[in-house]
């Protein structure tokens, strides 16, 4: 066939010369439009931002059926529902609304306050609440994408809070300073403390999760233990408790004495920006995510997978322990115990999830949990609905989060299209 014909004939003809032997002619088909867009549209409808999303829905949904189960209002008008059953309904959206409604007003906005910076004071609260938050679950995102799974939060955020609260209560340097090095310090502690799971991890293979809950109950009993003596107690009071720390080494307030809000909410939002980098656009950051894929691929490729171990989980231990000190120097400033560390270690897990291990993920998964520490303590007093509603919330939104295919069967969205290489076409013969 010369180029001439080739020509005339059109594309049909050099396809159907292209064929293997004993196949039909094919055509190029060209993908259409529509095809383009309904495949765009089911990889985001498909993807993981809509199925956490999905995932808080449903957490809130069964939120609401345990509230109106255990409403009064609920149970009375259950007793005569077939007699009127429109009471029953109506008990039922009163209890769920008024309780979500006192949530929000206590983590967002209380519209019930005349003044606008009053009612705008909960959306400060939640943010308070989530600044450790962010910062554990920083730290346990890290660890999760080089394939750790570090649940020694509770360890790392005690001796960083031990070490920060030392230095804080009984060091005297100038403002600034003081605060610097409390933070430098807390850090440096928690960093120290996941380090040493990792460098168990690379010279022995010890497994990193019985280290760290190992790890977790030395850290309890030897900051209970310290704050027994003069070490971090009071002196001279019998309550296991530190003093209270020194103005200089406090967080400041960033909007004033009327809210709860400090600077420790701007380290974690720089803290945020450095994970990303870090793992985004480092060699560091390339390493970590190589050796999360496949260790041994990675081990091939040359990385030194020993060496990423322990500088994960000491980027881990230090990141949980920004968020001791954060509970140090911003929220227990007038003296710490041996539960400063308030559940944040575990939870953190859980923004970890929920942010799908990705740093900004983390961000806004922080501020919801937050958010229902916030509203839940509204919620129960305003509307008298057991706090413990919003810990099943947070556990089924783990549950929804770890079971992608129940989300997807629920809402009966498609699974995401498979990434397939095109096939190189065969070169033409001269």
């Amino acid at each position: 066939m010369t180029d001439s014909q080739i020509s005339r004939s059109g594309p049909s003809v050099v396809e159907n010369h292209l064929a293997e032997p004993g196949q039909g002619p094919t055509l190029p088909v060209e993908p259409e439009e529509s095809g383009r867009w309904s495949a765009a549209l089911r990889e985001i409808v498909a993807g993981n931002i809509v199925l956490s999303v999905l995932s808080v829905v449903l957490a809130l949904v069964a939120g609401a059926v345990l509230i109106a189960a255990t409403n009064d209002d609920v149970q009375e008008s259950a007793g005569y529902f077939f007699a009127r059953p429109g009471d029953m309904v109506m008990a039922i959206l009163s209890s769920v609304g008024g309780a979500y409604s006192a949530l929000f007003q206590g983590a967002v906005y209380n519209f019930r306050r005349p003044d606008f910076f009053d009612a705008i004071r909960p959306l400060t609260d939640t943010l308070t609440y989530a600044t450790p938050l962010i910062a554990g679950g920083l730290g346990v995102a890290l660890a999760f994408r080089v394939g750790l799974f570090n649940i020694g939060g509770r360890g790392q955020m005690l001796v960083a809070a031990a070490a920060a609260g030392w230095i804080a209560f009984s060091w005297d340097l100038p403002f600034g300073v003081h605060m610097l090095v409390a933070l430098i310090a807390g850090v440096t502690a928690g960093a120290i403390w996941g380090g040493v799971v990792g460098l168990l991890k690379a010279r022995t293979g010890a497994h990193e999760v019985i280290v760290t809950i190992m790890l977790n109950y030395v850290a309890f009993y030897l900051i209970s233990y310290l704050l027994r003596t003069p070490v971090l107690g009071t002196p001279g009071s019998n309550n296991p408790k530190s003093p209270a720390s020194k103005e200089t080494a406090v967080f400041f307030e960033l909007l004033g004495s009327k809210y709860n809000l400090h600077f420790g909410f701007i380290i974690v939002i720089a803290a945020t920006v450095f994970v990303w980098w870090l793992l985004n656009r480092s060699s560091m950051g390339f390493r970590f995510r190589a050796v999360g894929e496949n260790p041994a691929a990675a081990r091939v490729a040359g990385i030194n997978v020993n060496r990423v171990y322990v500088a994960a989980m000491l980027f881990s231990g230090g990141l949980l322990g920004l968020a001791g000190v954060n509970q140090v120097l911003g929220t227990t400033t007038s003296g710490f115990g041996a539960g400063v560390d308030a559940g944040i270690g575990f939870d953190a897990i859980t923004v970890a999830l929920l942010g799908r291990s990705r740093p900004w993920g983390v961000f806004v998964a922080g501020i919801l949990f937050g958010a229902f520490k916030a509203g839940g303590f509204s919620m129960q007093a305003a509307e008298g609905v057991p706090i413990d509603i919003v810990v099943v919330v947070q556990s089924l939104i783990v549950l929804f989060i770890a079971a992608p295919p129940l989300v997807r069967a629920i809402f009966r969205i498609p699974a995401p299209l498979e990434r397939t290489a095109r096939p190189r076409k065969k070169a033409v013969a001269q």
